[in-house]
């Protein structure tokens, strides 16, 4: 079974493609999943349609900006921890990249060890974040596997390790929809078979409603609580 924390996803915007390649390799090496925009619309694309845990992004971007990216980003209210990349070390450049929403910046050349550990900080962050998500008028308590109440009553509702990491993943995405092999493939033992994501959405909706899992029809699943 998969932990209930799936492997992290980062998002790289970078137009040199060799460097990207490089820190794409070595960032699977270190366990994470890694999708790479070569210009800022296509990483603004991304960064407003998938979820990611960490952002990666490069200052000097083709079509897009990299701290304009960042700042569109964040005008539409997406959070997600970023390290900014840059050839430009100088004070006023690292303090536009904060002052744009970037939590960290790092001057090119770089050391590989070093990247690694801001990555690691970004994603502890993230991880502080999002030990509770927010479903409908309820919030998942990641720690103790609870759903509650948070509207009227505390009423809370236990759910085992499977279903706690089925609904996370929607919930941190709550715009996606997600396909059923996804899921499988994220949440689930290798030997499962497609059809137990259907069982465990039944799980979800017999104790939280039949609205917290939205199915769209020929795609998959999305969170659906309002």
């Amino acid at each position: 079974m998969t932990d209930i924390h799936p492997p992290a996803e980062v998002l790289l915007v970078e137009d040199d493609r060799q460097l990207a390649a490089m820190l794409t390799a070595l960032l699977a090496e270190e366990g994470y999943r890694v999708e790479v925009a070569g210009d800022g619309q296509i990483g603004l694309h991304l960064g407003l349609t998938r979820h990611f845990d960490a952002l990666i992004i490069d200052r000097g971007l083709p079509v897009l900006e990299g701290l304009d990216l960042l700042r569109a980003l964040r005008s539409k209210g997406v959070g997600t921890p970023t390290l900014v990349l840059t050839a430009r070390g100088a004070v006023s450049d690292r303090v536009a990249g904060l002052d744009a929403g970037a939590e960290d910046y790092l001057v090119k050349p770089f050391e590989i060890p070093e990247l690694l550990a801001r990555i690691r900080a970004l994603l502890r962050r993230h991880t502080d974040i999002a030990r509770s998500l927010p479903v409908g008028d309820r919030r998942l308590f990641l720690a103790s596997r609870t759903v509650v109440d948070t509207a009227g009553a505390r009423e809370e509702v236990e759910l085992s390790e499977r279903e706690c990491a089925l609904l996370a993943l929607l919930a941190a995405a709550p715009d996606q929809v997600f396909t059923r092999p996804q899921l499988l493939e994220r949440v689930f033992d290798r030997a499962d078979t497609v059809g137990i994501v259907d069982t465990y959405v039944y799980y979800l909706r017999r104790k939280l409603g039949r609205e917290v899992i939205r199915t769209v029809h020929g795609v998959g699943y999305r969170l659906g609580a309002p």
